[in-house]
């Protein structure tokens, strides 16, 4: 049986299935034409390439897949031979023929990708739901581990290694400058364990959703392979990358528009929008209420895709398609929630976790820590002063950044004055009276 048809007899279906090497063309979900258009573009923009070039560009097997896509291209006269210094068919060199170079204009006319063949989408969606966060058991140890570089209390930190662990949406709030933001990165960056397989694009219709993006998916290293019974390692497909799930944050520059598609009129194909890059990962909404839409239009929108976690997508055809929505979305704002959203949407949103102003106790540790990792000696004096005339006397809440902001600037100060890199009362009332501004 084809691995694509065990694929579709399996439904949900995991990873190691999903990622077998295609041994034909059947296997790659994709058509014997859609291959075609993709070796003509190719031909087209290069001139000729061996048949192992192709095959590596457009990450499928040259033996089974490729090969037989040079053949039909042959017979039909849009392609042919030059030569080879070899007897290796993949080695052989392939130029576009005239008839060819018609055939290659014609398909840039529609679709000028021209990159690592796509995944179809109901692949995709099976591989998303095989690899979705809610799946992964987050732990105390890993919760404690993940945020061991922030100064949390151990309260927070079960209240969020339990909204993690629920792989239900997050609503962080309180007031600024107390590490939500921070927090929320830290969740996807320290909290998640294992990797997540991206196809470099997706192809739905013929169309094609350019997904994968170097600036969201860091790639991970290859696991050990497992050697099969013959001694060898089974070789896998090769459209999907191996990345350390993606962090994806949007801040008050995020508009409607980033929700969906965006089809580029001048290339003919589709980059994929933010959430989608999310998948397997988490979707950081920060600034939630700053934002140039409204905050009941942008909620209405997440309000399917967080129920079912599916999402819905527009074509340029005006054409509706279902994409996976398996992220966990992270709200994040400075605003009093009441004054955003109702009590239903609310309800949708399980945990709802305040970010707290540090105490005392834990605003010293942020700060000891600030100066070690400046090279800076500590100085309990020092603090105390910075704690008494610049917060106790004039009743100032204290807050997780202002240790990292004082010291730095107290530093800039010390340089700008050719002084040595030390605290001193002298350079904290420096920084302190620049960087706080009465409101």
């Amino acid at each position: 049986m084809a691995a694509s048809a065990r694929v579709a007899q399996a439904g949900v279906t995991s990873m190691e299935t999903l990622l077998a090497e295609p041994h034909s063309i059947e296997d790659t979900g994709l058509t014997l034409g859609f291959l075609v258009d993709m070796v003509a573009k190719m031909l087209y923009y290069e001139g000729s390439l061996s048949g192992f070039r192709i095959a590596e560009a457009l990450c499928l097997p040259f033996h089974q897949v490729i090969e037989r896509v040079l053949e039909f291209m042959k017979r039909e006269q849009l392609c042919q031979i030059r030569g080879s210094g070899s007897l290796v068919t993949g080695s052989f060199e392939y130029v576009i023929t005239d008839q060819g170079r018609v055939k290659a204009r014609e398909v840039l006319e529609r679709n000028q990708y021209a990159g690592p063949a796509p995944v179809p989408l109901p692949q995709y969606a099976r591989g998303a739901a095989s690899q979705r966060t809610r799946d992964r058991v987050i732990t105390p140890a890993m919760v404690r581990e993940g945020l061991a570089h922030l100064v949390t209390s151990p309260a927070l930190q079960d209240r969020v290694g339990a909204a993690v662990n629920s792989g239900q949406a997050i609503f962080l709030y309180g007031l600024p400058g107390n590490g939500k933001t921070v927090i929320a990165e830290a969740i996807g960056h320290h909290m998640m364990p294992g990797a997540v397989y991206v196809p470099y694009a997706v192809e739905v219709d013929g169309q094609v959703i350019k997904l994968f993006d170097p600036l969201v998916h860091e790639e991970a290293p290859e696991p050990p392979p497992e050697k099969g019974g013959n001694g060898s390692a089974p070789r896998r497909d090769m459209r999907w990358v191996r990345c350390k799930r993606p962090v994806v944050v949007t801040g008050g520059e995020l508009v409607m528009e980033s929700l969906d598609l965006n089809y580029n009129t001048t290339t003919r194909y589709y980059e994929a929008p933010l959430q989608m890059k999310a998948n397997g990962g988490v979707f950081l909404l920060d600034d939630f209420g700053r934002q140039l839409v409204r905050p009941r239009d942008l909620l209405n929108r997440w309000i399917v895709p967080l129920e079912k976690q599916v999402d819905f997508l527009t074509l340029h055809t005006g054409k509706k398609i279902q994409v996976p929505f398996e992220t966990l979305i992270v709200f994040s704002t400075n605003i009093e929630p009441k004054s955003l959203v109702d009590e239903a949407f609310l309800r949708r949103i399980r945990h709802k976790i305040n970010i707290p102003s540090p105490t005392v106790d834990e605003f010293r540790e942020i700060f000891r820590r600030v100066c070690a990792s400046r090279n800076i000696s500590y100085d309990e004096e020092v603090l105390a002063y910075l704690l008494d005339r610049y917060y106790v006397r004039v009743n100032r809440e204290l807050r997780s950044c202002h240790p990292r902001d004082i010291i730095y600037q107290a530093m800039d100060a010390a340089r700008y004055l050719g002084q040595a890199s030390r605290l001193t009362k002298e350079l904290i009332d420096f920084a302190c009276t620049s960087y706080f501004v009465d409101l």
